[in-house]
């Protein structure tokens, strides 16, 4: 019984890195600047870049301007940030930067 329940969970575990895999694979550039500023600029937490980003649009301070499309970039993030969290990870670690 031990070994199916061994096998279940390596099962799950080969179907959650595919699922992973398959996600970052299909990240646009936008998507994947997104992920590198987090990791390089905001410490690797989203709520920083979501809170510059909300600065610049009520005319605050903000630290870095990213692009022009400010609201699409928030809707990213929060697609972004849904998927680590279900998953448990951290894409800063997933995507190559190099392809930027």
């Amino acid at each position: 019984m031990a070994q199916l329940d061994k096998n279940e969970g390596q099962r799950e575990e080969t179907e959650v890195d595919e699922a992973v895999a398959g996600f970052v694979g299909h990240l646009g550039d936008e998507h994947r600047m997104l992920i590198v500023l987090k990791g390089q600029l905001y410490g690797g937490s989203w709520e920083p870049m979501i809170d510059d980003l909300k600065n610049r649009l009520a005319g605050k301070p903000y630290i870095f301007k990213l692009v022009n499309r400010i609201n699409d970039d928030i809707e990213r993030i929060e697609y972004l940030r849904a998927f680590e969290t279900e998953h448990h990870l951290d894409l800063c670690s997933l995507v190559d930067l190099d392809h930027l």
